[in-house]
């Protein structure tokens, strides 16, 4: 009966993952009298591979596993204010293509021309956050003074996903206003009305992703109390962690 002394490896050991590529094994053995054998193999691991997909332009990526082997799922999003087209997710399949279509964010266009307030505050459901000015006058001081505030921020705002909708004057002769596209008077009234705003003072009201009224104020707020309360915002951590993974940030 032979029995070996010692038995020397070189490479990985029995039961181990193996990465793409040839992985070398060697095994030397001695025996009790200092005689030596030797055995080398190769083990070669193909994987099969689809090739990288890139995020899309004003959108994310995220990819399980290797990111483009087989098996691997890669989910698409889009940054606030843009809409996804094409897949949501694509599967690295087994003939080394992606199931489903190029992922492309378009940005969002606003309909004004809806007939109802809930019609025109539905449009941002999940994709935007809205902050709402109002004022009885252009010439309110809280008013100008607050837009002057978020003129300077909005780097923050849109980095935080908020669409900000002016409301100024008293029906008929009110303004509505999201950024250069003027709301019909009619429109702009039932939006007050739907949120209880009154048009004879100033006010600001913040409606978070899902439609929730978070937060009124009486008083113009400072750029960095308003982050500071969304950034509390349970789904803005998750947006906070993908901003951060794709270098996305205000100077």
């Amino acid at each position: 009966m032979l029995v070996f002394f010692s038995v020397i490896l070189k490479g990985k050991p029995p039961g181990s993952n193996f990465p793409a590529g040839d992985n070398k094994i060697q095994y030397t053995v001695y025996d009790r009298a200092g005689n030596k054998g030797t055995c080398k193999f190769s083990i070669r691991v193909r994987v099969r591979r689809c090739g990288p997909l890139n995020a899309p332009e004003n959108g994310y990526m995220k990819c399980d596993s290797d990111g483009d082997n087989y098996g691997a799922t890669c989910a698409f999003s889009c940054m606030g204010g843009y809409e996804l087209q094409g897949s949501t997710a694509r599967v690295c399949q087994y003939g080394m293509t992606w199931s489903g279509n190029e992922a492309t964010c378009a940005a969002m266009n606003i309909n004004v021309g809806v007939r109802t307030a809930a019609a025109l505050l539905d449009q941002f459901y999940e994709k935007r956050r809205v902050l709402i000015v109002s004022a009885p006058t252009a010439a309110n001081h809280y008013y100008r003074f607050q837009m002057g505030i978020l003129q300077q921020a909005q780097c923050g705002l849109d980095l935080r996903h908020i669409t900000v909708i002016e409301l100024v004057g008293v029906y008929p002769a009110q303004i509505g206003r999201i950024r250069h596209r003027l709301i019909p008077p009619g429109l702009a009234l039932q939006i007050r009305l739907l949120l209880q705003i009154s048009h004879n003072s100033y006010s600001m009201v913040l409606i978070d992703k899902h439609g929730t009224d978070k937060e009124r104020y009486a008083f113009p707020v400072t750029a960095s109390e308003l982050f500071t309360l969304i950034d509390t915002f349970p789904l803005r951590k998750e947006e906070q962690k993908l901003q951060q993974e794709s270098g996305q940030s205000c100077p």
